[in-house]
């Protein structure tokens, strides 16, 4: 989308505020300004926090920083396929996690700096003229009203102002003053435990990967970061506190459990942090959105805190874009909450379940994890499930932006026991095992249940295709922010109505021929194209293993990449008409 949000003239500094610089409210920030939407950025802080935090960064966080088109300098600050051990206290491997494929354009597991990609994220916004951040301002209360939002902030000098918008979206953190200023309950536990981080320059270990060491006396993590990098963690015992730990004797202590020398460690941090599992009852008040950590917090096991983050960016920034521009109703905004919030609380009960696995209550639940899982990686199903990260929940919207094909599906028996099994362990890892439905073991778990498969509410597949000029580039390099109307081998607007066609054309849609790629030689005859189709070549093969796998052959792709519809040629017309009720937007202008 390359057009503009319509100028105010109703007194607004922005359409959008975005209350925090960290990488959601950038990111969220960067996406409007691809779409042409400016937006303001407050931050209390004086600049962009410059320490690591989050050290894992996956291919769907990648694959929003490529749509906001900051990807290709964050490849210079990542390891790609970043594997996962987890070892006994005698050192034996029990479970390696090793995903290796690349679905949706980028390696599943990556190391990062935060530090480095937040930087890229910042300074992406100087592309946009319209867009600014303002450092040192802390909101200190907010009104709402039919037209808009407005905020008081405080500069670091305590001087007050007042800014307005039309739409504000929180990214201000765990301990968020505008999520609590609105009174959203913020529902969840905290782990008695906590934990102490260590970040080390000049590697001093230099062997690649994370390694979680299980021990019960002290469990603790190593995992090696890009440019000589280096984290532990180590778990922080009864009675122990930061003070005492940080001290260089005991730092000593901690350290030479991991390396010869702990006088020769060059570090560059230390700090006490404790497991959160919080979900906010809402994402949205009227015309405030919360994002990223104002909206549900996680325990690090699985590195899904900065990732669920990034994908409440790619799922709201386009929303909100739509709406600032007049595209869609401001309806859709309730689609955010419907979406997102389902799939937080299941990486939420992923990262607990992790690490009750990791850091078990007592020796003997140590020893029942360790008998237990030796037993269970000696088989290969289960040796592969946890290496291609089978477990991991992936979104699957069955609400919002979809338009699902009709089925009855009855209420499963003993995998809803099983995921309302309370706090064990052993039940709730069950229970996310449940949620995988489609695998053999959800099936048994639902009760032999066959839920219809459908890629509705997925995300889409991002294979390299063949441009008509020869180039071969990455399939979202040629949709950008947009929806996309793809089809295989025919001509996904042969069959749209004269008003389905308008309306596509409104929004920006692209529409995409894809074929096998030797047949990209084959020119046509004159006239054998249609203004405005797209061909492209499948190049590896994987959008004909996608569509062989379907009974439709027109997919429709939401900005985000997310599935909004399948159907035949025939159809194309019915479900634009069904996907313009969804956007909260009449079919004719």
């Amino acid at each position: 989308m390359a057009t503009k949000s319509k100028k105010n003239t109703a007194g607004f500094d922005a359409d959008v505020i975005i209350v925090g610089a960290g990488p959601v409210g950038l990111t969220i920030a960067n996406t409007l300004g691809v779409a042409g939407v400016p937006a303001l950025v407050i931050e209390k802080l004086d600049k962009i926090i410059d320490y690591p935090r989050a050290i894992g960064i996956d291919d769907e966080s990648l694959r929003t920083l490529q749509t906001a088109g900051l990807v290709d300098q964050v490849q210079a600050h990542i390891t790609p396929d970043h594997w996962m051990r987890f070892y006994t206290a005698s050192g034996k491997c029990f479970a390696s996690i090793e995903p290796r494929t690349d679905e949706f354009g980028w390696s599943r597991r990556n190391a990062f700096i935060q530090p480095q990609v937040d930087e890229i994220l910042y300074q992406g916004l100087q592309r946009f003229q319209d867009t600014q951040v303002m450092f040192g301002q802390s909101v200190t209360g907010i009104t709402q009203d039919a037209e808009g939002v407005t905020l008081t902030l405080e500069d670091s000098q305590g001087q007050p102002r007042t800014l307005r918008a039309r739409y504000v979206v929180a990214c201000d953190g765990g301990n968020s003053f505008i999520r609590r200023a609105l009174d959203v309950p913020f529902e969840g536990r905290t782990k008695p435990n906590q934990w102490i981080v260590v970040d080390v320059r000049n590697d001093p270990l230099g062997t690649p990967h994370i390694d979680m060491h299980c021990d019960p006396e002290r469990p603790y993590v190593s995992a090696a970061l890009p440019h000589g990098i280096r984290r532990f963690e180590f778990m922080v015992m009864p009675g122990e506190t930061e003070e005492e730990l940080s001290k260089p004797e005991n730092l000593a202590k901690l350290m030479r459990k991991v390396v010869a020398d702990p006088d020769q460690v060059d570090y560059i941090r230390k700090r006490v942090y404790t497991h959160n599992a919080r979900l906010a009852t809402t994402f949205r008040v009227d015309r405030v959105l919360l994002a990223g950590d104002a909206a549900h917090i996680m325990p690090v096991w699985q590195g899904q805190g900065y990732n669920s983050g990034m994908r409440d960016a790619s799922n709201l920034a386009w929303k909100l874009a739509w709406v600032a521009k007049g595209l869609a109703g401001s309806a859709l905004l309730d689609t955010y909450g419907d979406e997102r919030r389902d799939h937080a609380r299941s990486m939420i009960h992923l990262s607990e379940v992790a690490g009750d696995i990791f850091a078990p209550e007592s020796h003997t639940a140590a020893k029942v994890r360790d008998t237990l899982m030796l037993a269970l990686n000696a088989l290969p199903p289960v040796k592969q499930y946890f290496a291609e990260m089978r477990f991991k929940p992936m979104p699957r919207y069955e609400r919002g932006v979809v338009v699902l094909p009709e089925k009855g599906e009855s209420q499963p028996l003993l995998g809803g026991l099983l995921q309302r099994s309370g706090d064990h362990p052993l039940g709730r890892l069950l229970g996310l095992m449940a949620e995988k439905k489609e695998s053999p073991l959800g099936r048994l778990l639902n009760g032999f249940e066959a839920p219809l498969e459908t890629p509705v509410g997925r995300m889409f597949i991002q294979p390299r295709v063949t441009t008509e000029a020869g180039d071969t580039v990455r399939l979202d390099d040629v949709i950008g922010l947009n929806f996309a109307i793809l089809a295989w081998g025919t001509d996904p607007t042969f069959n749209l109505s004269p008003e389905a066609r308008a309306f596509w054309d409104r929004l920006g849609a692209k529409f995409i021929t894809a074929k096998p790629q030797v047949q990209m030689a084959h020119k046509g005859e004159p006239g054998d194209a249609r203004a405005g189709v797209i061909t492209l070549g499948d190049a590896q093969g994987r959008l004909k293993e996608w569509f062989g796998k379907q009974t439709k052959s027109i997919v429709f792709l939401r900005p985000d990449r997310f599935v909004a519809a399948l159907c035949s040629p025939q159809e194309v017309s019915a479900v634009t008409a069904a996907l313009a009720r969804k956007l909260a937007t009449p079919l004719e202008a």
